[in-house]
């Protein structure tokens, strides 16, 4: 059930993506009266699950028909709608434009007023254009859209006054648990669940920290850079050992433990940290530790039997408004579609970050690189459609700034050749533009096998 969750995720979430995307050059056509063939939902190689036409003064609707149909064939003039049968993404296919299609036929055709190739450069453009634009756009209407609904909760990093929790790798790289991070190459970091990814993006060389009331500098080694891509939970959140429950089948079910002790220190070692604790912990499974315990005004010393796992058979009270000030937002309408704007343009700058890494040889973030399989994980294993839409944004701009590459086969590519245009008044020839097709698609499918490659690796 939880694959089957996943896989519709996932279907709809790049269908719908994908079709809003296709949307956009449609519409950018249809203002430029450029001629739109088809425009479908999925795939329909040989054959369509529905797909519909209007002709001879009424629309024309049919099921689960060949694409080969002289009837509808002889009214190109009009736009056929349909839904194919693979279920991934869509296309819109404008006549008079190479594409992925490869229609070389009809380009050998005299130009059509109506046809892509004959539009002036600019109008070409923003046909071109369109599909990222819509991206975007979607973006900051699902954004704004989530704001208003859910508002926002966020731990500033300056409100996380315990510091952080590192585990070993930034242990290796010199921060320590209890730091304060205060900025990363003097930049600050407004939200403290983003210090890692701020720390990656940035390729950071040095930390500024704040580590028993003293100000630091910790050096950061770029060759660590790999392992930070590739290592979650850097920086956990930092926060105090108070017990929630103490469960009925616990071994220290009879100590004297209870609901709200918080523990101040292990064999009289001052420590208050969950993270810290829980190490110390580790170290004596099967055996037995004192524990020191603040409860309301008193201090308490009480023994504590630490099971083979390391634990003490106790649940912790894990609400971060009882430890820390939360900040948390609402929106209306007039303020939800400003700050989904912002919130799109800082995700956007932050993925453009992302893929420099990604064509860094050195970072080695190209073997985070994935395919469908990836996207899957980051779903939820339940339906959940706070983090569904959230997702739904966050794809939306990596697929808008993906086809900005430029790369011939995406709208980049064909975006770099039309500016080139403008600027020269040269046009590539056809020809040309068929060879460039066939490269860029070449290297798309290098990158499908790396990407499939990577999530493959990542099963074993």
């Amino acid at each position: 059930m939880v694959v089957l969750i996943k896989i519709i995720q996932v279907i709809l979430a790049l269908s719908l993506l994908v079709l809003f995307h296709e949307f956009g050059h449609y519409c950018f056509a249809k203002l430029f009266k450029t001629r739109v063939e088809k425009f479908y939902l999925f795939f329909n190689p040989r054959r369509s699950i529905f797909k519909c036409k209007r002709f001879d003064g009424k629309w024309h609707c049919r099921f689960f028909s060949s694409n080969q149909d002289p009837v509808w064939d002889a009214h190109p003039e009009n736009t056929e709608y349909g839904i194919g049968w693979l279920p991934f993404g869509g296309y819109c296919k404008i006549a008079g434009m190479i594409d992925e299609s490869m229609d070389t036929e009809a380009m050998k055709q005299p130009p059509q007023p109506y046809e892509f190739r004959t539009k002036k450069a600019w109008q070409r453009f923003f046909i071109m254009f369109g599909g990222v634009l819509f991206n975007f756009i979607l973006a900051i209407i699902l954004y704004a859209a989530i704001l208003g609904t859910w508002g926002e909760e966020y731990l500033r990093n300056e409100d996380a006054v315990y510091g952080v929790a590192v585990n070993d790798l930034s242990y290796e790289i010199g921060f320590r648990d209890g730091d304060r991070i205060l900025a990363f190459d003097g930049v600050p970091t407004e939200n403290f669940s983003s210090l890692q990814v701020d720390l990656v993006r940035a390729q950071a060389r040095e930390a500024t920290v704040l580590r028993d009331g003293d100000t630091l500098t910790v050096t950061i080694d770029p060759a660590y850079l790999p392992a930070m891509l590739n290592t979650p939970g850097m920086f956990d959140l930092a926060f105090p050992f108070v017990v929630k429950e103490v469960q009925a089948d616990s071994p220290n079910a009879g100590s004297g433990l209870a609901a709200g002790d918080e523990v101040v220190g292990i064999d009289g070692q001052p420590m208050f940290i969950v993270q810290q604790i829980q190490k110390e912990l580790a170290q004596h499974r099967g055996e037995a530790v004192v524990a020191s315990l603040k409860r309301n005004s008193d201090r308490l010393v009480i023994p504590l039997l630490v099971d083979t796992a390391g634990h003490v058979g106790v649940l912790l009270d894990t609400d971060l408004n009882k430890f820390f000030q939360v900040t948390t937002r609402q929106y209306n309408l007039a303020t939800a579609l400003p700050a989904g704007a912002r919130k799109t343009w800082s995700t956007i700058k932050g993925y453009v970050q992302e893929l420099g890494l990604i064509f860094s040889p050195k970072t080695k973030a190209y073997k985070s690189v994935g395919s469908f399989i990836a996207i899957g994980r980051i779903f939820p294993d339940t339906w959940d459609w706070y983090k569904f839409w959230t997702l739904c944004a966050l794809l939306s701009i990596m697929l808008g700034v993906m086809n900005l590459l430029p790369i011939p086969a995406l709208d980049g590519g064909h975006i770099l050749f039309l500016i080139f245009e403008m600027l020269t008044g040269r046009r590539p020839s056809d020809k040309f533009m068929e060879v460039a097709e066939w490269i860029g698609m070449t290297l798309l499918l290098l990158l499908m096998v790396l990407a499939f490659g990577n999530d493959i690796r990542s099963l074993f």
